[in-house]
């Protein structure tokens, strides 16, 4: 290997000086690279120091500003709770005087004699009867919201027991009107079509009825335009004395009865925001006597669940029969009907799987979870009939043969036998077409259930063929048999949010803004009513700009398909910040206390800063007009402290930093007021308990902290 040239004196030089030269630059840089270190170091100690200053103040006061948060809420609570009872007893007084034709829920003996002078009532003239009809449909609402609130296990299972005699005597009575008016079927033929065909309609229900009286073989349908309804036969259909029925009630009352058919097997608790749950009181029996007699009533309420649930002819009207109307509680009963959104059992599982597919009798069923699917816009009872005897004119006479067991059903499918070889054929599935009703929203393409009367259940199997048709909001399929069935959409289709928003419109009056995950709301505050706003016009026009109560609203938006309430297993179908309840709770509460002088809204750190810490936008804001661009702060709040935070909106990264010359403080509301002005302070000082009440119940409801 040859050695290489060797460099000369000059060369030599300037190699020496470049390496002196970097290693300057060297411990230049180690040098600045230390001093920065010991700057960082200087700032941290300060910064820790200033901390512990800050911290040991924020002990010193603690107690005090705790005191202070706990003596506002506690007077608030106490006044509203006043409010409440005072607003129950004017009621009720009311009521009283008013002498109307709604007994009181509440009074058992009323309504005890309401259900038994409609059942002795002979009255089958259309008009009439659903008039009484409407009365029931008002005095089962307010069974309900006695059922929600009950505490009284006793009262809570005769109200029950009110409400199913109540639901059975509606079907029968819509069961004894249409038998009427099919008997006279043959004296209103419509000259076109050779058959007799009627839509009667009130605010509550749309009642179809198709009567073939023709039975021309080559008949496909009728469509009842005025009802947006239509349906398909068979031909087998076709040709035999029968009657179609689409009675589409614009109330869902099967949900409930599957709800209740839950609460035999589950016992549910209610929990809180805050994660509590308040197991229901289990009740010993002892004594073979009162065993037998539990068991005895529990069979009775099953008997009458199932004449409700069935399909209308498996019971005829004329045959149901008087029950008694003291009927006491049964074993194992849940003290209240359950919502949508309070279907949880004790354990926190699921009272019926997402669209479950299980064996029965060694068919595949899919059932409905009602916590995540919500029916919209009623229920659609699909039935067929015998045609009823008919009236024959002899003479000048009128002959009408006089059957005694009322409205019978028409079985199908039917078995038809090959004649080869006496296999049994499938029948062919029946159709129909549904206009979408104009009382709820549909996000998403509507999806179909049908009604097991035996299980109980909603279920998504037995449905073929289904098509939508977007432009003219109208869906069509096929079923395997005459079913009710009803139009479902996600319960959370509108989850989780994008943003949010709640900022002040004057004292005592807010506007709370959600951006969610398909369509835009807003809901105005004053004082404890609220009004939804949205741009969204068609099915949320019985809702849209008009004032109710905060929970009045959240169910009304319920069934309007527009939800944007949470529950404690809404995070089993949505996604989370998976946030302390606790620290979420408070903070929920003290937003109220200062929602009429200060404006808060969604931040991206929320989603950076850990389970344990909440943080978003807050600043003084008073008047209707929007918050000006710039004015948001941050603010980080946790279980033990909030603080201001130095980062914005616009860094890259998340960082809890102090905001320079800020404090920490026990308090979201003490931290607030550090830079509120006077006249903020008067305004908070001012805020009326109703408002800051339905402030806290809508922020408790929907949780924008933890699902945004």
């Amino acid at each position: 290997m040859s050695k290489g040239r060797k460099l000369t004196k000059s060369q030599r030089a300037k190699r020496q000086q470049e390496e002196e030269e970097k290693r300057l630059r060297e411990e230049e840089e180690a040098r600045l690279h230390a001093e920065k270190d010991e700057h960082r170091r200087l700032e941290r100690e300060q910064k820790q120091k200033e901390l512990k200053r800050l911290e040991s103040k924020d002990r010193e006061r603690r107690g005090d500003e705790l005191d202070e948060l706990r003596r506002l809420l506690e007077n608030n609570q106490t006044a509203v709770i006043k409010w409440k009872t005072d607003a129950v007893e004017k009621a009720q007084w009311e009521r009283y005087m008013s002498c109307g034709p709604i007994p009181d829920p509440a009074v058992l003996q009323d309504v005890n004699r309401f259900i038994s002078l409609w059942r002795d009532d002979p009255e089958v003239n259309i008009t009439l009867v659903l008039k009484h009809c409407n009365l029931a449909l008002q005095l089962i609402e307010e069974l309900e919201v006695l059922l929600r609130d009950i505490t009284d296990r006793r009262k809570g299972q005769n109200y029950q027991e009110s409400l199913l005699e109540l639901l059975e005597l509606i079907h029968s009575k819509h069961l004894l009107t249409t038998e009427e008016i099919l008997k006279e079927a043959s004296a209103n033929i419509d000259t076109e079509t050779g058959n007799m065909q009627t839509v009667v309609q009130d605010e509550n229900i749309t009642l179809c009825l198709w009567a073939n009286l023709k039975k021309n073989p080559r008949f496909k349908g009728f469509n009842f335009e005025e009802a947006g309804l239509d349906f398909k036969l068979p031909k087998e259909l076709a040709v035999r004395d029968i009657a179609v029925r689409i009675l589409h009630t614009r109330y869902d009352h099967l949900s409930l009865l599957a709800r209740m058919a839950d609460l035999r097997i589950h016992t549910p608790g209610h929990r809180s925001l805050t994660g509590d749950i308040d197991v229901p009181e289990q009740r010993e029996t002892n004594g073979e006597g009162t065993k037998e007699y539990n068991e005895t009533q529990q069979q009775s309420q099953d008997k009458e669940v199932q004449s409700i649930q069935g399909s209308a002819g498996t019971k005829s009207a004329a045959s149901l029969q008087s029950r008694g109307s003291s009927a006491q509680p049964a074993k194992g009963r849940s003290s209240q009907i359950q919502t949508q959104m309070e279907a949880l059992d004790a354990e926190g599982q699921l009272t019926s799987p997402v669209q479950l597919t299980t064996m029965d009798h060694g068919e595949r069923v899919q059932v409905v979870d009602l916590m995540q699917y919500t029916p919209l816009g009623g229920v659609f009872h699909y039935d067929v009939f015998h045609l009823p005897p008919q009236v024959h004119k002899v003479n000048g006479w009128e002959i009408r043969q006089v059957l005694h067991n009322g409205l019978q059903v028409f079985p199908y499918p039917m078995e038809m036998s090959n004649l080869d070889d006496n296999e049994a054929l499938a029948s062919p599935p029946v159709g129909v077409s549904v206009t979408l009703p104009d009382s709820a929203v549909f996000l998403k393409t509507p999806k179909v259930a049908r009604w097991h009367a035996a299980a109980a259940q909603w279920r998504m199997d037995g449905i073929t063929d289904a098509s939508y048709e977007e432009a003219e909001a109208k869906i069509s399929f096929n079923m395997d048999a005459f079913h009710a069935f009803v139009l479902m959409q996600d319960t959370y289709a509108n989850l989780p949010f994008q943003s949010w928003e709640l900022r002040p419109l004057g004292q005592d009056s807010a506007l709370f803004t959600i951006n969610g995950a398909l369509i835009d709301l807003s809901i105005t505050i004053q004082g404890n009513q609220c009004m939804l706003q949205s741009e969204q016009v068609k099915g949320l026009s019985h809702i849209r700009g008009k004032w109710m109560s905060s929970p009045v609203l959240q169910r009304a938006m319920l069934n309007a398909g527009v939800n944007i309430t949470v529950n404690e297993i809404t995070d089993k179908y949505v996604c989370t910040r998976g946030k302390d309840p606790l620290a979420e709770h408070a903070a929920y509460e003290q937003m109220a206390l200062f929602a009429s002088a200060c404006a808060f809204a969604w931040s991206k750190w929320n989603a950076e800063c850990g389970v344990e810490h909440l943080v978003m936008q807050v600043c003084e804001h008073h008047g209707p007009a929007p918050v000006p661009k710039g004015s948001w702060s941050l603010y980080q709040l946790g279980a033990q402290r909030s603080q201001k935070l130095e980062i914005t909106e616009k860094r890259d990264d998340y960082s809890p930093d102090l905001y320079p010359g800020s404090e920490l403080h026990s308090t979201f509301i003490h931290m607030l007021q550090d830079n509120m002005s006077i006249e903020g302070m008067a305004r908070t000082r001012e805020s009326n308990y109703l408002f800051v009440d339905t402030v806290q119940s809508l922020l408790c409801a929907t949780r924008p902290l933890m699902y945004s």
